[in-house]
């Protein structure tokens, strides 16, 4: 692992309080009707939701971002933010995903000092932008100088870790065998990450229908723990 790499893991920190620990995703709804119940049946819907959701959405817009940024094309990281958010059409997700980005986007600004981010910052002040976890986090990635599918490898395992994390909460999964998943795991990322690389920029946006669901019916969830 290179110092850049290094540095760029800080963000993939379970621990670090961008907000993902109240989200789930729909995952929630999944659990509520019996549907997701252990570890066997959380590790299939969280295959589906990284090859599904994540790497058309989040992990190709981190691709798409990252060559925005080699290119000094600001306008495509700007336009990103807004497809990113428009296209997320369950409220409770969309909401939480610009909360994540605005709170990674503070605590990021204040550690790396990146002149790029408190434009971002400025803009989302200004409403001209939303705010996202994956533009912030490639941003702070090109900046380290760590490599592009690095960038978006450490981008997916972090998203994995906090759902793994509140699907130990929520359903519930013991702690060992939270991270006995995060092991096993690392082949889908990396696989993942690879499709990703290869990924037409057109099929941006392109999820699953059945996710997108769970995650607009999680408004009407009786019981819950997570905001989405």
């Amino acid at each position: 692992m290179t110092n850049h790499a290094l540095s760029l893991f800080q963000l993939c920190d379970s621990t670090f309080p961008n907000g993902s620990f109240s989200q789930s995703f729909g995952l929630e709804t999944y659990i509520q009707r019996d549907i997701v119940t252990d570890a066997e049946s959380f590790s299939d819907w969280l295959k589906v939701y990284i090859h599904e959701q994540l790497a058309y959405a989040d992990g190709l817009a981190a691709r798409i971002a990252y060559d925005a940024l080699e290119e000094e094309d600001y306008d495509t990281l700007w336009e990103l933010d807004r497809k990113l958010t428009v296209q997320n059409l369950a409220r409770e997700s969309r909401a939480g995903t610009q909360r994540m980005g605005e709170s990674m986007l503070e605590i990021s600004e204040a550690i790396y000092e990146l002149p790029l981010l408190a434009t971002y910052k400025e803009k989302i002040r200004e409403k001209e932008a939303f705010g996202h976890p994956a533009i912030v986090f490639t941003i702070v990635g090109y900046a380290l100088q760590a490599e592009k599918d690095t960038t978006i490898l450490y981008y997916l395992y972090s998203t994995v870790t906090s759902l793994v994390q509140n699907a130990v909460r929520a359903i519930p999964l013991g702690q060992t065998t939270g991270q006995k998943i995060i092991y096993t795991f690392q082949k889908e990322l990396r696989q993942a990450t690879d499709k990703i690389m290869q990924l037409d920029r057109d099929e941006f946006g392109v999820v699953s229908p059945g996710l997108e669901l769970s995650q607009m019916q999680h408004e009407r969830v009786g019981i819950r723990i997570f905001s989405s």
